[in-house]
């Protein structure tokens, strides 16, 4: 069965852009820096130092490339201006908007504006997923199928930086919510924590 799941990378002060997260600039300043751990595991060699990371990097770039789906967020989707329409190989990708889309996105078919609401959105998604996992990108966006009950699982992957100021993950939250955790892998380059939401 198809599941939803955000992932993302975060400092560990709990932000997922720099300042000045614009078209143009998009995760704002200094973004890479979150997710050079990916960079460090493709370029690494098999030595003993680095072959847990390398196969990490590895595992989860395999394990996102396996999505049947993307639901993002507005802001993400435009900011890269749709990834030219194709993101992971081909797959739909979802967005979520209370706006009818600009005239760009007419050139990518692969794209859906869903104006009423998360969890329509994320119906589309999961049944254009198939039994594939929809792949959830973006702070507004998780936090609205958090409350929705729309998201499944998080997978964070906590990079030792503190950030100090940018776009924070999880900004406000409605409620208090429990999360289990599935999954802990440590690396030097991050921690890859993945949690299922408590019923």
């Amino acid at each position: 069965m198809s599941k939803s799941v955000l992932y993302m990378s975060m400092s560990l002060d709990g932000y997922i852009a720099g300042p000045d997260d614009r078209p143009g600039n998009p995760g704002g300043d200094d973004f890479m820096r979150l997710h050079e751990w990916y960079g460090f595991a493709a370029d690494a060699g098999p030595t003993e130092e680095t072959i847990d990371s390398a196969e990490m990097g590895k595992h989860f770039l395999d394990e996102i490339k396996g999505t049947g789906a993307v639901l993002s967020g507005r802001n993400t989707v435009e900011h890269t201006d749709h990834w030219s329409g194709d993101h992971h190989d081909g797959v739909p990708i979802f967005v979520p908007s209370h706006r009818p889309p600009g005239p760009s996105v007419a050139k990518y078919p692969l794209v859906t504006y869903v104006t009423d609401g998360i969890a329509s959105a994320m119906a589309q998604a999961k049944a254009a997923a198939g039994e594939r996992n929809v792949l959830v990108h973006g702070a507004y966006t998780a936090q609205a199928a958090l409350a929705a009950g729309v998201l499944d699982e998080l997978q964070i992957h906590q990079v030792p930086v503190l950030f100090g100021s940018g776009r924070r993950l999880f900004e406000a939250s409605p409620e208090r919510i429990e999360l289990e955790i599935v999954r802990v892998i440590d690396t030097p380059e991050a921690t890859h924590i993945r949690y299922r939401i408590a019923p």
